[in-house]
């Protein structure tokens, strides 16, 4: 039976939700997946710098983030990342010789350099990596990945534009839940049409912004189903709650929840996602077909998921908050927009492929042995 190491680590939810939908595809296609987190359980001091630095910055001080991320946009960034993950790679190796996978795939760009570089050293193991947001920063690229995972073409283009091959990379979407690609139907005809139906999420770390967001939107005239996501910042959802219950509003029907497992159902729902441009959020909504207004962004690779999407008509950016209620309005007194974005998103997410990435491996595994 074949082996497939995933490699992921906790900068945000993301990746390791990634992981585990790259993990449901190949244990579907019959292999024993192995899925770890190559910082958590290689080095404390690095995951915790990493990690918890990320998490602190994206949430207290993004516009500190966005800077360091632009700056170690950069070439020389890969080099100075082989000092650091000098012993990383040591421990890396030894769960390679261990493990002996037949496939290596990774959902972060900090696994390129110590898996490029057992490459480098004569490691003869394929190895994919997926791009999850929609344009590649420096430090995915290297000529020994062995192929790369995007959710669009655009995506593809910036890989190109950094000198990686054309035929190594395949826009077949970023990994996600497959319930995603599946309709619920009886959702559908228990739809509230007299209600115009929003669904504001924060993502996982949750982000203050999003009471803002809400407290705007229960200022606007039309009828508003609302629920709200608050992820995991639970302070925030008691304080939503409170505020709430402690104010008048009509014509709104509000659902106010923390962290839920619930996202494709409720998704199913909506008529428009408000939420951060998060890659993997992105792709849930591409792939079902759901208009995004984008009010808050992380500054980095977020603010770069904002240019593909509302370059190719399939978002909405509100650059200032007070102004979101004249993107609804304009949604719902002019529906042939919403129509054309679902449109153009729809015709995005016939060129995904969940499954795919399994074939390209097996491919990949056989040109190993041919060679």
């Amino acid at each position: 039976m074949k082996k497939i190491l995933i490699l992921t680590t906790s900068t945000g939810q993301g990746h390791n939700q990634a992981a585990n939908s790259v993990s449901q595809s190949f244990e579907a296609a019959g292999y024993v997946t192995i899925k770890h987190d190559f910082l958590s359980k290689s080095s404390k001091l690095l995951n915790d710098l990493i990690v918890i630095g990320y998490e602190i910055l994206a949430s207290r001080f993004p516009k500190l983030y966005g800077w360091f991320y632009n700056f170690t946009d950069k070439s020389i960034t890969n080099k100075l990342l082989r000092i650091i993950f000098f012993f990383t790679k040591i421990k890396i190796s030894k769960l390679i010789y261990n493990v002996k996978p037949d496939i290596i795939v990774a959902t972060h760009s900090l696994s390129v350099n110590i898996v490029t570089s057992l490459k480098k050293q004569g490691l003869n193991i394929p190895y994919i990596m997926i791009v999850t947001d929609f344009k590649a920063h420096y430090t995915y690229i290297n000529p020994y990945v062995d192929a790369y995972i995007t959710g669009s073409s655009y995506t593809k283009q910036s890989l190109i534009d950094k000198n990686i091959e054309s035929n190594k990379i395949f826009p077949i979407g970023i990994p996600i839940k497959k319930v995603f690609y599946s309709s619920n139907n009886s959702i559908k005809k228990l739809k509230d049409t007299e209600y115009f139906n929003l669904l504001l999420m924060s993502g996982s770390l949750g982000l203050d912004t999003i009471s803002f967001v809400l407290k705007e939107l229960l200022k606007n005239s039309h009828k508003l189903r609302i629920t709200v996501v608050c992820g995991k910042n639970k302070h925030l959802e008691e304080s939503l709650i409170e505020y709430c219950a402690t104010n008048k509003y009509e014509n709104k029907k509000l659902h106010i929840l923390g962290f839920t497992t619930d996202i494709p159902y409720l998704m199913d729902y909506c008529d428009v996602i408000i939420s951060k441009p998060g890659g993997l959020t992105v792709t849930e909504a591409i792939v079902k077909n759901i208009p995004l207004i984008i009010p808050f962004a992380i500054p980095g690779q977020e603010m770069e998921n904002i240019d593909f999407l509302v370059n190719e008509g399939y978002s909405i950016y509100i650059d200032n908050l007070g102004k979101i209620n004249d993107a609804i309005d304009n949604l719902i007194l002019n529906p042939s927009i919403l129509y054309e974005i679902k449109n153009k998103l729809k015709q995005l997410s016939s060129t995904y492929d969940p499954d795919k990435i399994v074939t390209i491996s097996e491919g990949l595994i056989k040109n190993k042995y041919d060679i």
